[in-house]
């Protein structure tokens, strides 16, 4: 039986619970919801990106990102995303700051996504991504 192991790269902060930003288990990745926190610095307690979707929207991925290669995966091992948004408004530009993303990324085939609108985010945080992957 394969062991499952917990995923914490440098640039996250220790989880404040029993739970990890991701795990791998055999071949399978799940990177936890992350948000748009800014690399995690010694003595100070996690800050969003910046105000804006984008400047959030940027850094989850980056963070999602950190998770991927801690796992020994990649964007193009990303199977499904699932966004969480905190104001239907954003939909449009979420949506286009993923396709430009991924545009960039050079990947041929974006990964699947579901996109989702609820409002229990911490105050000032406008967008939570979580992802499976696999992993070599």
């Amino acid at each position: 039986m394969t062991e499952k192991t917990a995923l914490t790269p440098k640039t996250h902060t220790t989880p404040p619970a029993k739970f990890s930003h991701g795990v791998k288990k055999g071949n399978i990745l799940q990177v936890a919801g992350q948000v748009g926190f800014l690399p995690a610095e010694e003595g100070r307690p996690p800050r969003p990106a910046g105000p804006t979707l984008r400047e959030q929207t940027l850094q989850t991925f980056a963070n999602v990102k950190a998770i991927l290669e801690e796992g020994g995966a990649s964007w193009d091992d990303v199977m499904m995303i699932r966004v969480y948004l905190t104001d239907v408004a954003h939909f449009a530009e979420m949506n286009e700051i993923y396709d430009r993303y991924f545009e960039e990324q050079g990947l041929g085939q974006a990964p699947s996504a579901r996109t989702t609108v609820y409002v229990g985010l911490p105050q000032g945080l406008l967008i939570e991504i979580d992802a499976l992957s696999l992993s070599r």
